[in-house]
């Protein structure tokens, strides 16, 4: 079989990209094709021996650094591929990848990390965010997300399967495309982080500096339980914000290389994530070190943390909420090897072995 994979964009290694790096392992021989290719040479491994097509936004002013600004040109740009030689097209999508054309006679695979969050459910959030929430430019968005709405609903009638990356996700592509999908949780490299079972006294959380991962209610959480102590590591545009929060026992690391992010993380005593995420890699890595985790409980936490196993939930993301449930996780006991064993429930391997079982049924 000839396989095209479809990607929407290759610009940091993260987790769309560790999913894609191990369909690769499966598909030695699949052709990549993707919107822009600004990938960092230290990150390009997992790409070699692949042929990578790029669109015609690859060479306009800016891609670069701007890429997401042409995002009213992207559904143009993922139909001009021409796919018509392959037997098998996978998309890789959270935004337009699912979108590219392909023929009666041809099977596409869909692997939905979500319908476009900023286009859908989270539209309001995401124009607030980026101050696009009124005046001239803010109508000019609205305008461009209702057309990329149209598009994004009528194109989902040239998939042929959905695969979701999890319950959470699954629904959204019902709510939004009325379509069933197979729900496939995505890769964790979960061997790279080991059972510590020696906890020491502080809380860890690891995440981009962005509104919606709410580190902001985590230091404020800390600040106000001052005998608790909070270290905090990654950076964003919201570091400086956060950093005036902090109270005198929250410690900001700002980025840490991956060896720093692991020794911390197995040596915590939880993990705190207080974000509505679609699945959320990041509390699996920290269970496979033995850690407990603290998580807001929607979205996708809710299917990688078992509550009173591996962690427990806060019901709201609020300053009493989280502290509520910090004062409940410590009155617990924990069992480390349980918390790990709950983890490798999302290994490289195990998505591998759903995926290529899937694959073979749909396609062959």
């Amino acid at each position: 079989m000839k396989i095209a994979i479809i990607h929407d964009w290759l610009t940091v290694y993260a987790g769309a990209e560790k999913t894609l790096e191990q369909m690769l392992k499966l598909y030695p021989q699949a052709d990549i094709f993707t919107i822009v290719d600004f990938l960092p040479q230290k990150d390009r491994k997992f790409l070699t021996g692949h042929k990578i097509t790029t669109s015609f936004i690859q060479k306009l002013p800016f891609a670069k650094s701007k890429y997401r600004t042409y995002l009213p040109l992207m559904p143009l740009a993922v139909e001009q591929f021409d796919l018509s030689s392959y037997d098998l097209v996978i998309s890789s999508s959270h935004a337009v990848a699912k979108g590219v054309i392909t023929g009666p006679d041809q099977k596409h695979i869909c692997l939905c990390y979500s319908p476009i969050r900023y286009a859908w459910d989270l539209q309001h959030q995401y124009l607030r965010e980026s101050g696009l929430d009124k005046g001239f430019k803010g109508w000019m968005a609205r305008s461009m997300l209702h057309k990329i709405r149209l598009w994004d609903l009528r194109t989902a009638n040239g998939v042929g399967d959905f695969i979701a990356i999890s319950d959470f996700i699954a629904r959204r592509i019902w709510k939004v495309y009325r379509r069933e999908s197979v729900v496939i949780y995505p890769p964790v490299d979960v061997e790279a982080f080991k059972l510590h079972e020696k906890k020491e006294d502080f809380y860890l959380t690891a995440s981009r500096m962005v509104p919606y991962k709410k580190i902001n209610l985590i230091v404020e959480a800390f600040s106000a339980m001052p005998d608790k102590k909070l270290i905090v590591i990654g950076d964003g545009p919201d570091f400086e914000k956060i950093k005036a929060k902090a109270g005198s026992n929250v410690t900001l690391m700002g980025y840490q290389p991956f060896e720093v992010l692991r020794d911390h993380m197995q040596r915590a005593r939880g993990f705190i994530f207080a974000a509505e995420e679609d699945f959320g890699i990041t509390p699996v890595e920290a269970q496979a070190c033995g850690t407990p985790v603290i998580a807001f409980g929607k979205g996708g936490a809710l299917e990688t943390v078992k509550d009173g196993v591996s962690g427990v939930f806060f019901d709201t993301q609020s300053i009493e909420s989280l502290c509520s449930s910090i004062e409940q996780f410590e009155s617990m006991q924990w069992d480390y090897t349980a918390v790990r064993n709950n983890a490798l429930g999302f290994s490289e391997q195990r998505f591998c072995d759903e995926i290529q079982s899937l694959i073979d049924k749909i396609a062959h």
